[in-house]
């Protein structure tokens, strides 16, 4: 259970670069024990935020608490953080131990003490007896491994991690998704986690915090956060969505498509335009003549888990998913529970999905 007690607040935190804002009236709070992500397109803040956080910025106004006390202009090596950065930047001349070891012999601490923490960080990140290896004999997940565990030997109160899994493979991202959330509950301290990955922010976060052009649209757990989206943008980002413009006719009924639906929002008032979103999973595909709507399969793609299709209705192309395939160009009914419908206010701005890359 995470303990509800504050450790870093961000109170209406701005940044300016040059005369360009790229952060916007943050205010965040990191609660101990807490796996955080700051989820969002390149360029959003979410790696300045992170800075700021870690002392390598300064915010042009606002407060930055840790433990209660203003810590904004702190450096970094006065903050009970670590950082892990894309690159790792071990030290090539120094073997494994060495590496990890390098901040406690900076601190001057005993040897036998050293040793102790030294071996049982390796333990922690499955490297136990890698110790005498050159780090220019490890693979990239290894020598990543070695970045966490000199990160955490120094026994933070925080690590911060910015895209640490950006240089891997697919299947090794994955397998380190799981260790990175393993480590994080073993030592039980705060993880703030910066990606542009919504399947890392879904597998690893308790609390997921989505940006974009320097605002935080949204917070929540990684559950909420996909069942519920604040917005056509949020449904986007977080997997993949069937966005519509809509009409809400009344409470609890919504046209789009041609057609009204029965939903279960409220609140909209009537005859309101409105952003509707239907998950691909969540359309069922039925009997052309019992569906509530009815259309042509245009495509058909193997995913591995399920088949994707997109069934062309008239108005609306619909991204459906489905475990049952049905041929292409065979007509399919299409029927949307009410539970499965999510409203929401319509976005002033386009949605840009392009993702990736470095930030300010």
């Amino acid at each position: 259970m995470i303990e509800q007690e504050h450790l870093i607040d961000l109170q209406h935190i701005c940044k300016d670069f040059d005369g360009t804002t790229v952060l916007q009236d943050i205010n965040l709070y990191i609660r101990r024990k807490e796996f955080v992500t700051l989820l969002g397109p390149s360029g959003c803040g979410k790696t300045t935020t992170l800075r700021i956080i870690g002392g390598f910025e300064y915010p042009s106004s606002g407060t930055v608490l840790f433990e209660g006390k203003d810590i904004g202009v702190l450096p970094p090596y006065k903050r009970k953080v670590n950082t892990i950065f894309q690159k790792y930047a071990l030290f090539p001349h120094y073997n494994v131990f060495d590496n990890i070891a390098f901040g406690l012999k900076i601190a001057k601490l005993p040897a036998a003490e050293i040793r102790q923490r030294v071996e049982g960080m390796l333990e922690l990140v499955n490297l136990k007896g890698y110790g005498r290896r050159s780090v220019d004999q490890l693979s990239g997940g290894q020598q990543q491994r070695v970045a966490i565990a000199r990160a955490l030997v120094n026994k933070p109160q925080v690590l911060l991690l910015d895209e640490p899994l950006g240089a891997l493979d697919l299947k090794l991202r994955k397998d380190m998704q799981l260790e990175l959330k393993r480590m994080q509950q073993a030592l039980g301290i705060t993880f703030l986690y910066v990606t542009h990955d919504q399947e890392e922010a879904l597998t690893m976060s308790d609390t997921v915090v989505v940006m974009r052009d320097g605002e935080i649209l949204q917070i929540g757990d990684p559950k909420s956060v996909y069942d519920e989206p604040i917005n056509a943008f949020v449904a986007d980002f977080i997997g993949e969505s069937n966005i519509m413009h809509g009409m809400m006719v009344h409470d609890e009924l919504v046209r789009f498509s041609g057609f009204n639906f029965p939903c279960v929002d409220e609140g909209f008032g009537q005859n309101q335009p409105v952003d509707v979103v239907v998950r691909p999973e969540d359309i069922m595909i039925v009997g052309e003549d019992i569906g509530q709507i009815s259309g042509v399969v245009q495509s058909v793609l193997f995913k591995g888990v399920h088949y994707e299709m997109m069934i062309d209705a008239g108005e609306t192309v619909f991204k459906v998913h489905s475990t049952i395939m049905q041929p292409q160009g065979s007509r399919v009914g299409l029927n949307i529970v009410p539970y499965n419908i999510h409203i929401m206010q319509p976005m002033t701005l386009p949605i840009d999905m392009e993702g990736g890359g470095s930030e300010s």
